[in-house]
């Protein structure tokens, strides 16, 4: 009696321990069970994605208010077109930018939403013009180093 008493307690224990997993893993890639009516998608096209994939944040002030749901290669611009979700409630100016930035030297890239001033808002599905694609540290440091010899 006691085997399977012991037996059922570690069993509960070790259901426990999955369910916590899972909503840890939930929680940690932004997955949300809202409807998508919450929620508007936009996209916009970069010269380099350089460091974003599906599922990067994406942060308007420095917080996560949406994700990278695609990226896919334009066959006659020749740039990667992103499309990313925010929740419906935050309303982006028409004027707004869409710049990739790092979160240092060791730390990963992200998209971050900069509105601008304009008193007009984009509709949900509208493309985001004024982009920055990622800027590669090793290029910069190319540059650096190359220009440093010419003098």
């Amino acid at each position: 009696m006691s085997e399977s008493r012991l037996e059922i307690v570690v069993g509960a224990g070790v259901l426990v321990l999955a369910v916590g997993f899972v909503l840890f893993m939930l929680q940690s890639t932004g997955t949300t069970f809202g409807s998508p009516a919450d929620q508007a998608e936009y996209t916009a096209s970069f010269r380099s994605v350089d460091g974003i994939s599906i599922g990067s944040d994406v942060r308007l002030a420095g917080v996560k208010v949406g994700t990278i749901t695609g990226l896919v290669l334009n066959p006659r611009t020749f740039r990667a077109d992103a499309s990313f979700v925010v929740p419906a409630d935050i309303e982006l100016p028409d004027d707004t930018s869409v710049i990739i930035s790092s979160e240092g030297l060791l730390g990963g890239n992200f998209v971050e939403l900069v509105p601008g001033g304009s008193s007009f808002n984009l509709e949900p599905g509208s493309e985001i013009l004024d982009t920055q694609g990622s800027v590669s540290l090793v290029s910069l440091l190319m540059k650096f180093v190359t220009s440093g010899g010419d003098e």
